[in-house]
């Protein structure tokens, strides 16, 4: 029988319909979505087109490095080991002959993150060492034991911070390190000066701190304008003879309320080298909104071309590039609209200010992340990509020829990419270093989900939708940490949200229903939802928006509304565990991943009394962290839940957990517990991030998967 053209095309669509669902039902393992190369540290040389990026492969952390304009992706380093020790401070010499970067550490942490980890539990203690190897190729050498290095604008030595001191080395490792100077305080915020004779840096003393600037030749150190304040983030101005820091209030004063918003105020400084004075160039509005920026990089400050100012502030509600004279006058909004800037780089040649941010054509770009320049002295934004792909990080190559960044979507793992600014085009590189396994045709792609809290607060989510199964599915709520992210709509840039979301793509590839929520607290939609009222341990208002994605879920044809559960980590493990403490109704099983557990005993809460003055509302302070808290409504807890944390976690205590399991032992909780040993926060172990997945699953199968 023959049948008409139109006929043939429908069967030739119902048949690839069949096929494409068949290929996405397909379940694949926990290994293979966690076999993506995860690339950091991006970086470009101040002269030509080389560029330079860190890659996490399984856990084996290595150097690749690319030169334009074909940008061959070449590895430099040879680490094979799922040892735990991450690459960090990666940079390029300014002659482009030398690389140099921190192997060790945990630089995500909230204490220690310079001190070593030792995952694999090595008799041999581990280093936070700064290595270095020619861009060539060669064999790695160690400069020294110490962390923060700075190559010279001669590119001949390295400083670096040891000990709290000033350090410095040959850049090819040809001799011993040797202490610079020695400073009262903790020295750090190193930056040499144009022509590398000076070394700025910042001397912290407590409840106040100094710029300082050590002149290497006449081996002195000059004080920049000491003051009773806390002095930061020094920048040269291009010709060297004057520096740009900002100026925050000092310590001390009569103890204020603990529940009181008030601003946060800081101003931007000027000063001569030659005669130490210094000048305020801007002071920030007196608003909540005008304080201290608390977004990636936080003032971003820049001393750019044209004698311009860089900064980043929140003053208009959403965090923003503005610059301003150096000579003085009003700031200009150089990035305009309701989005927001991160990953804020200069360009080599001080003429642009590229950065991340979530706008562009499509109303779901909101939830995305594109590359956006914009030149310093003027507001001529331009939204470098776009489409359905997230790309961030971006780094100008020295011959300004292209934009180095990383891109993803929702199933192509975060690969670097050069984007050509001649051409307007994209060239991913390092395509061969995604393995075979990687089930990259299997994943959803998350949808976008918008539903409102009980106060009316809009609440931005993503959905993660299995393909096949029951008609009414078990569903998962995941919370993540920060507070101060966004979760987004594909792969994301922080290496511990990337594996948050391939345990998300693996559970909804095992059956859930799974919904990502970016809960007020977080960045991403402006300053009121960043920084709302009564939110964390002074109200937990965030709560609310957890609860009102079970609800939503609970309302969908397509969940059991019976079998909604929920996990997090850190921030998340806080909700998680008050989601279970409030809500064991609602929320049929729970996984608490290094979660805070009571606010009134944490380095986050209330300032403790020392001395006979104390904040007048001390007492309802630390009675409303208590009810903030999980343990304040532990005798409502009745869901199963499984509790993890590593015992060398430098960002939540781990006797948060221990204190938690001891009071859920005591009412009868059904619980599963899981202890890390000398793992961090940040899962330096991949072998580590893997059996975390693989827990996590377990138990929700368990948990929600039992036949009815």
């Amino acid at each position: 029988m023959r049948y008409p053209l139109i006929k043939k095309k429908f069967f030739l669509f119902i048949l690839i319909f069949i096929q494409t669902t068949i290929v996405q039902a397909q379940s694949f393992t926990s290994q293979s979505i966690k076999s993506y190369p995860f690339p950091t540290e991006l970086t470009s040389s101040a002269k030509g087109s080389k560029i330079a990026w860190a890659f996490n492969e399984e856990g084996k952390r290595n150097v690749y490095v690319a030169e334009g304009p074909v940008y061959t992706p070449r590895k430099l380093t040879n680490y094979n080991n799922d040892d735990g020790q991450e690459i960090t401070s990666l940079s390029i010499s300014d002659d482009g002959k030398w690389v140099v970067y921190v192997r060790g550490g945990d630089h995500g942490s909230n204490w220690g993150d310079d001190e070593p980890v030792n995952v694999s539990f090595s008799p041999t203690p581990q280093k936070v060492q700064i290595w270095t190897v020619l861009f060539a190729g060669g064999e790695p050498k160690a400069i020294a034991e110490g962390d923060d290095p700075v190559i010279s604008p001669k590119s001949d030595s390295v400083v670096f911070i040891k000990g709290g001191q000033a350090w410095i080395a040959p850049v090819n490792a040809s001799a011993a390190a040797k202490n610079i100077f020695t400073s009262r305080g903790t020295i750090g915020s190193l930056a040499w000066s144009p022509d590398g004779s000076g070394l700025a840096f910042v001397s912290n003393r407590g409840d106040h701190s100094l710029v300082g600037v050590y002149t290497m030749n006449a081996a002195t150190i000059h004080w920049i304008a000491p003051a009773f304040k806390r002095d930061n983030n020094p920048k040269w101005s291009p010709d060297g003879k004057q520096l740009v820091f900002i100026r925050n209030a000092g310590g001390g004063g009569a103890p204020d309320s603990l529940l009181k918003r008030r601003h946060q105020p800081w101003s931007i400084l000027t000063a001569d080298i030659a005669s130490g004075k210094a000048t305020e160039l801007w002071k920030a509005p007196q608003t909540l909104e005008g304080s201290v920026p608390s977004t990636h990089g936080g003032y971003n400050l820049h001393w750019a071309a044209q004698n311009r100012i860089v900064f980043l502030s929140y003053m208009d509600g959403w965090p923003h590039v503005y610059s301003i004279n150096s000579s003085g006058g009003s700031p200009l909004l150089l990035t305009p609209g309701n989005f927001m800037a991160e990953h804020i780089k200069l360009s080599h040649d001080g003429q642009w200010i590229v950065f991340a941010a979530n706008t562009g054509p499509d109303k779901l770009d909101i939830d995305r992340r594109h590359v956006v320049r914009v030149p310093v002295d003027k507001a001529a934004m331009e939204v470098l990509t776009s489409g359905e792909g997230l790309e961030w990080f971006p780094v100008v190559t020295g011959d300004g020829s292209a934009i180095a960044m990383i891109s993803a979507t929702a199933q192509r793992p975060p690969l670097p990419a050069v984007f050509s600014l001649d051409k307007k085009e994209i060239k991913l590189l390092a395509l061969d270093r995604i393995p075979s396994s990687y089930p990259q045709n299997q994943l959803v792609t998350p949808k976008q989900v918008i539903f409102k809290a009980p106060d009316g607060v809009t609440v931005h989510a993503q959905l993660f939708e299995p393909v096949g199964g029951p008609t009414k599915k078990p569903a998962i709520i995941y919370v993540h940490g920060g507070p101060p992210r966004q979760m987004l709509l594909g792969w994301h840039y922080s290496d511990y949200y990337a594996n948050a979301y391939a345990t998300n793509q693996y559970l909804a590839n095992q059956g859930f229903v799974v919904l990502s929520v970016n809960f007020r607290l977080g960045i991403g939609y402006g300053f009121k939802f960043h920084q709302p009222d009564k939110g964390g341990r002074f109200g937990a208002s965030e709560y609310q928006d957890v609860r009102a994605a079970a609800v939503w879920l609970g309302t969908q044809s397509f969940v059991d509304k019976s079998r909604i559960g929920i996990y997090g980590g850190s921030y998340g493990g806080y909700l998680t565990a008050l989601a279970l403490s409030r809500d064991s109704k609602l929320f049929a099983a729970g996984v608490d991943i290094h979660g805070v557990h009571d606010w009134s005993n944490s380095s986050r809460g209330p300032a403790p009394v020392v001395g006979y003055e104390k904040a007048p509302d001390t007492d309802s302070a630390l009675h409303l962290s208590y009810r903030s808290s999980p343990v304040a409504t532990v005798n409502k807890w009745t869901s199963p839940v499984l509790i993890i944390h590593a015992d060398d976690d430098r960002n939540v205590q781990f006797s948060q957990s221990t204190d938690l399991v001891k009071r859920l032992e005591k009412k009868g909780v059904p619980m599963e517990t899981m202890v890390i040993v000398d793992d961090t926060h940040h899962w330096m172990k991949h072998a580590n991030a893997l059996t975390l997945q693989e827990a996590v699953a377990d138990f929700f199968k368990r948990m929600l998967m039992k036949k009815l």
